[in-house]
């Protein structure tokens, strides 16, 4: 299972600086350039940065960010972690990461969501009620703008096309697409229908639970004639030293933002054994590269995936100590996860459990 990607994932969270106070939206930016310059000297397979639209998160332009991040780096592909199809324009997201494609020399992915936050609907004038319809036609031009041909298209959320011809276009032809997915089987026959690869969200609990989604999305794909891709999946966590830097250094913080989105959707403020029963049997990977590692090859396992991403940023965690992170996961964590992946077949998990 060499074969198997490593990625990184963040939404830009505003850190902290060395003096224990929030840094500038603009200075946000530039660590998560500087923390994506260092994972692509240091091996790791893919860099991703999510949109949202709030005041903890400095990245609203996924695109923009990763076009700066293809200017320093040669290596690693570059990709959204996700773009909100929903309440953005398919044409325009198409023409931007075929933009991106060609400064960063065929290095662009999108990876195209729903939206799991809503900030950015009434941001740009859509009406919530119409959230499964704004992404279910969306993605349907999408998967004709990749042809990357001249494309007639008809909906009921956006003007029609006709004939027409999308620029610039990609060197290879094609732009490499996924769909990310948060548990909807819906959402996983519709990723297999149009052939995209699937990348699972898998935020809480234990990721044995979406097992069945890989073989929902593979049965699909041979029912619909379309190409089972190898399945990607994306989790939180975070490395530190030694497990009680990282879980003390994420708690803090974690709490503050888990509780002000809590509040919003009706949960009930997080205690702190829920946390560490996330850490210990769910899908939070936190601690020393030692315990990270057993915990992702246990998932990777578990599921048969193809690529894991690591979200590696959680509210506030100082930049200093992200930049360890990102050398930790580089340096240690992808090189003992291939190891324990080699030492025993698919199936045998029960020995890299964390």
């Amino acid at each position: 299972m060499n074969d198997i990607e490593f990625g990184l994932n963040t939404f830009g969270d505003v850190p902290e600086g060395d003096d224990g106070t929030l840094v500038s939206y603009a200075a946000a930016i530039r660590q998560t350039v500087d923390e994506a310059v260092l994972a692509d000297q240091l091996g790791v397979d893919v860099f991703l940065v999510g949109e949202h639209h709030r005041p903890e998160y400095a990245i609203s332009s996924p695109e923009t960010v990763l076009a700066g991040i293809a200017t320093r780096t040669s290596r690693m592909r570059l990709g959204s972690g996700v773009t909100v199809l929903s309440s953005d324009d398919p044409v325009r997201v198409f023409q931007r990461f075929a933009t991106l494609d060609a400064l960063s020399n065929g290095r662009a992915e999108v990876i195209l969501g729903r939206g799991s936050f809503t900030e950015s609907f009434p941001l740009f004038g859509y009406d919530l009620a119409d959230y499964d319809v704004l992404f279910e036609e969306k993605i349907e031009l999408f998967a004709e703008l990749v042809k990357e041909r001249p494309v007639t298209w008809s909906g009921t959320m956006r003007a029609p096309l006709v004939d027409a011809d999308v620029f610039p276009k990609t060197e290879s032809g094609r732009l490499n697409t996924w769909v990310g997915v948060g548990g909807s089987p819906q959402s996983v026959v519709r990723t297999a229908r149009y052939g995209f690869p699937l990348m699972l969200a898998i935020i809480g609990g234990a990721p044995e639970r979406f097992a069945p989604y890989v073989d929902l999305y593979r049965r699909a794909s041979e029912q619909f004639g379309t190409t089972a891709h190898p399945v990607g999946m994306h989790s939180p966590g975070f490395i530190a030293d030694t497990d009680e830097e990282a879980r003390e250094l994420v708690w803090p913080r974690y709490r503050v933002i888990r509780d002000r989105i809590g509040a919003l959707r009706g949960w009930p403020p997080i205690r702190r054994e829920d946390y560490d029963a996330d850490i210990a049997h769910g899908s939070m990977y936190i601690g020393s590269p030692e315990t990270v590692a057993r915990k992702i090859a246990h998932a990777i396992r578990a599921l048969d995936v193809g690529r894991f991403d690591l979200i590696y940023t959680t509210g506030t965690i100082p930049a200093s100590a992200r930049l360890r992170a990102v050398e930790l996961y580089g340096t240690r964590v992808i090189p003992m996860v291939r190891e324990l992946l080699a030492e025993a077949p698919v199936g045998a998990s029960a020995d890299v459990r964390a």
